[in-house]
């Protein structure tokens, strides 16, 4: 028998727990998928793509310098997230219409079409529409 895992989560650091989850459910379209205090001062605050199987994301507000000094630049400058969608312009001009950042003009690779764009904190992420095979 084979064990079967998953990446249930990814943690992204977050400056503010109700600012970033304003801003993953209006502009991104994301729904709350748990949402609970574990103290006073941190919450279990999952968010992800509105009927999703995938991977999600856990906003994790930043409780140390260290961990604030990374706020927007997890992984040093590159592109940190993939935010694949069914209908690729759609995505895009909601996205732009709710003053989201992209770094670039659209591109057609052999894949499909992809662009770059800035969150809320300045971290990058990939906006792809999938070639249909």
């Amino acid at each position: 028998m084979t064990t079967q895992t998953s990446i249930s989560a990814v943690a992204l650091v977050v400056r503010d727990y109700d600012e970033a989850l304003s801003y993953f459910t209006d502009v991104f379209r994301f729904e709350v998928v748990e949402d609970r205090a574990l103290t006073p001062e941190k919450r279990w605050l999952v968010v992800a793509p509105t009927g999703s199987s995938g991977a999600r994301l856990l906003l994790a507000k930043a409780s140390t310098p260290e961990q604030l000094a990374h706020i927007g630049d997890q992984t040093g400058g590159r592109v940190f997230l993939f935010l694949e969608t069914d209908d690729f312009w759609e995505t895009h001009a909601h996205l732009k219409s709710h003053g989201v950042r992209f770094t670039e003009e659209p591109r057609h690779e052999p894949y499909g079409t992809v662009v770059v764009f800035l969150d809320l904190y300045g971290n990058k992420w990939d906006l792809i529409g999938r070639k249909e095979p």
